[in-house]
């Protein structure tokens, strides 16, 4: 949350030298494309291992709060989609070489939860989303499936971080919506941070990264 506020804040100082302007200039030079574009880039940056946030942020600031969040959810799951494929059909080996030990994680809580697994993690962030997208497609779970669970519930967050930039670029432009669009922003991000506590109270099961309350057996 500190470094969020941080991101406002510097948004707010450096608004007389960012010109967002001359961006949304050449976005508006695209026409039509621009969205494609945009959800293109953020589809390869997800398999080149770039922090999707950073492209979510930018969706806030340039195309506004609803259809950046909607951009960025569709790049966003192009991009899961991709790493899927990637990993399923191409490079296994290499994949499990990469995601080490949280490969047989994964795998056990795909095969114990199926798609219940994957809308878990995109709700809570146990794993680092681009090693995740990949580590994904050396489980069994039909890719529409995966499809499905990761764009419905990515949305939460996408929403989140797209309002937090669109907050940065209303500071960075001034007048009276910033303050409103800033406190939106930290009631969404306020939420999101609640989330994995209301989880783990409504599951019977633990998390992934947590252990079960030791049994009888255990002991």
């Amino acid at each position: 949350m500190l470094g969020l506020l941080l991101v406002i804040a510097a948004a707010w100082a450096l608004r007389d030298h960012l010109q967002l302007d001359m961006l949304r200039a050449t976005l508006d030079d695209l026409g039509a494309w621009a969205p494609l574009a945009f959800m293109g880039a953020y589809a390869v940056a997800a398999v080149g291992f770039v922090p999707g946030s950073v492209f979510t942020l930018a969706g806030g600031v340039l195309f506004g709060p609803l259809w950046g969040t909607l951009y960025s959810l569709v790049g966003a799951t192009l991009g899961a989609g991709l790493a899927f494929l990637v990993a399923r059909h191409l490079a296994a080996d290499w994949v499990a070489r990469k995601a080490g030990g949280q490969l047989g994680r994964v795998i056990a809580g795909v095969e114990r939860e199926g798609w219940r697994f994957v809308a878990l993690t995109r709700l809570v962030p146990l794993f680092p989303f681009n090693l995740l997208n990949y580590a994904l497609g050396l489980t069994r779970i039909p890719i529409t499936h995966y499809l499905a669970a990761t764009f419905i519930c990515m949305a939460p967050g996408a929403l989140a971080y797209t309002w937090l930039g669109y907050a940065g670029a209303e500071a960075i432009a001034g007048g009276e919506r910033a303050i409103q669009a800033i406190l939106i922003a930290l009631a969404l991000l306020a939420l999101m941070l609640f989330l994995p506590r209301l989880i783990r109270r409504i599951r019977r099961q633990p998390l992934p990264d947590e252990h079960p309350p030791p049994t009888g057996r255990d002991l």
